[in-house]
């Protein structure tokens, strides 16, 4: 991913996956560090640690992480906000219905850009008035978090809506199942790479200004022709 030109390494030791079970504090400790130090070792890149556990997020900083990326929007932990201020480094609020275990259990909102903007909102007020620095947070509507098929194509779509929120935009579409429910194409999520570009592409034309990818290499070629013919 270094070599093919990621900006920033995302490194997680818990699955988020639809009806997925949490893993331990030790467990998930044990997959992140020795990943972070070995990055480390040869790379100055950004690391994210993507986690909803304080402790996990400080050991992850204390080696060598850089920015916090919790999907739960700092619910989870009530402690994780203290280790953000601590280190004054970068946050990433996710939203997310319920947990990753019972999210996809018919999840449903009246207006899902009014909601999730509402969520935004409070979160960072949040984050705020416990002493995380405004400038420092990035949103991520959480495309497949809780979210219905149409629910995320309308995300995609409306990404500005949350740029009147004042901060950084990051999304991640990437090998998202929702490709498979409007492509009809089965099997292996590496088999969604063509709708996974359609996405990210759309999204960076939407306004978003982070993106959460697999195949780095291939996304950054299709970011380069778009740029090319915008350019023309």
């Amino acid at each position: 991913m270094v070599e093919e030109g990621a900006d920033i390494i995302d490194v997680g030791g818990e699955s988020s996956r639809p009806g997925s079970e949490p893993v331990s504090r030790e467990t998930e400790l044990a997959r992140v560090i020795p990943v972070i130090e070995g990055i480390r070792r040869f790379s100055d890149l950004p690391i994210s640690i993507d986690t909803t556990k304080a402790e996990v997020a400080e050991k992850a900083l204390a080696a060598g992480a850089d920015i916090i990326n919790d999907i739960s929007g700092f619910r989870f932990d009530q402690n994780m906000t203290e280790v953000a201020v601590l280190h004054h480094t970068p946050v990433i609020v996710m939203h997310m219905l319920g947990t990753p275990k019972s999210m996809q259990v018919q999840p449903c909102y009246e207006d899902c850009i009014k909601e999730i903007k509402e969520f935004f909102s409070e979160r960072i007020n949040h984050c705020v008035e416990n002493g995380v620095d405004r400038d420092m947070i990035i949103l991520d509507p959480g495309i497949g978090f809780g979210k219905r098929l149409e629910d995320n194509l309308t995300i995609i779509k409306n990404l500005r809506e949350f740029k009147s929120l004042g901060c950084p935009l990051m999304l991640g579409a990437s090998r998202k199942s929702f490709i498979s429910m409007v492509t009809g194409i089965e099997g292996k999520a590496d088999k969604r790479i063509g709708g996974s570009l359609a996405a990210l592409l759309t999204a960076l034309r939407n306004g978003c200004d982070i993106i959460r990818v697999h195949d780095v290499g291939e996304t950054i070629e299709s970011i380069e022709v778009l740029k090319a013919i915008e350019e023309a």
